[in-house]
């Protein structure tokens, strides 16, 4: 693990690079300890805080983990994919709010990621998620419930679909799309929509699921995907034309 001292970038950001690269590239395995303080700043030639620092980062990406005590140390760290979906969705919320992200681009990406996990989720789905489907569409049809909690019941109905295909990798990649991709859509979309719209085409998705009808869940993804660019092309251009009065 080397580092270059006449780079620019901060050192303690090149040492953490340097140490991620050794873990990806299977030189560091999983629960290995890694040199002491002492030991990296004597092997990058920079200062302990530096080292310190650059332990801090990699621990922020749950790259490695601590120990105290006389078999302590930093370890490289045995990552799940659900410690991951933190990480995915914080990651994909924060490129959607700095990049300006287009509703129609996020709408696309989403819901064709989503339609990709259909025929699994039709296959493999279980009892248990169909049940959480079906307690989301139930709880979509309260007349009382509130914007913020229909929202977050959108969000729950949609990851139980995409968790129905039993693949992690898949409930991995799309933990962005449904948790930061759904909201921002709901954010656009919530004054003009029509709940009971949103609950019929949410029953028709459990239904072809719980049929196994892969083609029927793709038909209403297909369907939800349109009503929402049409929702979120209304909205937009209502606040264009609010704007230019």
């Amino acid at each position: 693990m080397k580092i270059d001292p006449d780079n620019k970038t901060d050192l303690s950001a090149q040492i953490a690079a340097a140490i991620r690269d050794a873990i990806i590239s299977g030189a560091l395995i999983v629960d290995e300890r890694l040199p002491s303080e002492a030991e990296l700043s004597e092997q990058f030639n920079v200062s302990r805080p530096t080292v310190r620092e650059a332990l801090k980062r990699l621990a922020a990406q749950s790259l490695i983990r601590t120990q105290r005590g006389a078999f302590g140390g930093a370890f490289v760290n045995r990552l799940s994919y659900p410690e991951a979906y933190g990480q995915q969705i914080t990651t994909s919320t924060l490129l959607l709010s700095m990049n300006s992200v287009s509703f129609d681009v996020a709408c696309e990406a989403r819901y064709a990621l989503e339609r990709a996990c259909a025929p699994l989720s039709a296959q493999r789905r279980t009892p248990d998620h169909l049940a959480t489907m079906r307690a989301e569409i139930h709880r979509q049809s309260q007349p009382g419930l509130s914007d913020v909690a229909f929202c977050a019941s959108d969000v729950t109905f949609h990851r139980a679909l995409v968790d129905g295909a039993d693949n992690p990798v898949l409930s991995y990649q799309l933990a962005g799309a449904v948790e930061a991709m759904q909201p921002l859509m709901n954010m656009i979309t919530f004054t003009a929509r029509s709940r009971e719209k949103i609950v019929g085409l949410h029953s028709r998705i459990t239904d072809a699921l719980e049929a196994q009808d892969a083609d029927a869940a793709d038909a209403a993804l297909v369907d939800l995907e349109s009503y929402t660019l049409h929702l979120g092309r209304d909205v937009m251009a209502a606040r264009v034309k609010a704007h230019a009065k």
